[in-house]
């Protein structure tokens, strides 16, 4: 089930606090969906679907773009279905800017991050409010 506006709400807090996204920028490609807004100075990125070599090129550009422009990109990370090396190195490259926030990564992304270690570098929260507060 892709991204949507409404599904913000239950994941922004435990707390049932809401997040009221500034603005909401969205960008569709094979198999994938990158929604990004600004929330109390932080951008926030949701993205779904698939990442792989074919499909990672608008992830990367709203992640780096962020990263050159916030002092906190958030991640949010429950709706990627698939992701592979090529995502794993977006995240790494990302982190290294010091600014990246993962929240509440899908089964299979956690699987990935395990797997390699990368869980243990990354931020990884629960929920975008708590990955903006961080």
């Amino acid at each position: 089930m892709p991204w949507n506006e409404a599904a913000l709400p239950a994941r922004a807090s435990s707390s049932s606090a809401t997040l009221v996204p500034e603005q909401v920028t969205a960008h569709a490609s094979y198999d994938s969906e990158v929604r990004q807004y600004e929330c109390r100075g932080a951008c926030v990125i949701a993205a779904a679907g698939e990442y792989d070599m074919g499909s990672i090129t608008v992830l990367r550009e709203a992640l780096l773009t962020a990263a050159e422009q916030y002092r906190k990109v958030v991640l949010d990370a429950c709706d990627i279905t698939f992701a592979d090396s090529t995502f794993l190195n977006l995240l790494l490259l990302t982190h290294r800017s010091g600014r990246l926030r993962l929240v509440a990564p899908s089964a299979q992304v956690r699987r990935l991050l395990e797997v390699t270690g990368v869980d243990r570098v990354l931020e990884i929260r629960q929920t975008v409010e708590d990955a903006i507060a961080s």
